[in-house]
């Protein structure tokens, strides 16, 4: 008998998330998990570059600054897709945390990590080679997306509950 390499079934479908079967709680610390993984690495690599930082100042470059800035074209790439990961990874730490004890604490060590990571990219990355409102703006998409897609379902959902006007109204 010869024995078959697959099933024919997808490998992953034993591992996606099933409503009503998976525990919320569990849900939430996986992706907090996840989270703070995400915005571990992001973080690390905006401190450290790829490629490291120049040592010393010659050949016109200076000491402290990204090897990899002098690639323009992709170091804007790096920068931006790594902000905008760290930005979303926090959104999600925050938005999970809410309501939680220390929440307060969550949001000010988040925020100050995410001042500490500019403030970072700032100091190695050659004023010459990124316009930083570019990067400001890769920081602030997740958390814009998060409130268009809130207001969206507000405008567009008054349907599925038709009592919530009235109850609106009467607080």
């Amino acid at each position: 008998m010869i024995k078959r390499l697959s099933t024919g079934r997808s490998w992953y479908k034993r591992f996606q998330y099933e409503e009503g079967v998976d525990k919320p709680g569990d849900v939430r610390n996986i992706m907090l998990v996840v989270a703070a993984l995400i915005a571990s690495v992001t973080f690390q690599a905006g401190v450290n570059p790829p490629g490291g930082v120049w040592q010393d100042n010659d050949n016109g470059h200076f000491a402290g600054r990204a090897i990899y800035a002098a690639q323009e074209g992709a170091y804007y790439v790096f920068l931006i897709s790594n902000t905008f990961a760290l930005s979303a990874s926090v959104l999600v730490i925050i938005s999970l945390t809410h309501g939680f004890p220390f929440h307060l604490e969550v949001i000010i060590a988040t925020i100050s990590m995410m001042v500490t990571y500019g403030s970072a990219i700032f100091a190695v990355t050659p004023n010459e080679s990124v316009k930083f409102r570019y990067v400001i703006a890769a920081a602030s998409v997740p958390f814009v997306l998060r409130c268009l897609i809130q207001l969206f379902n507000i405008v567009f959902n008054k349907d599925e509950r038709p009592g919530l006007e009235m109850e609106m109204m009467r607080n």
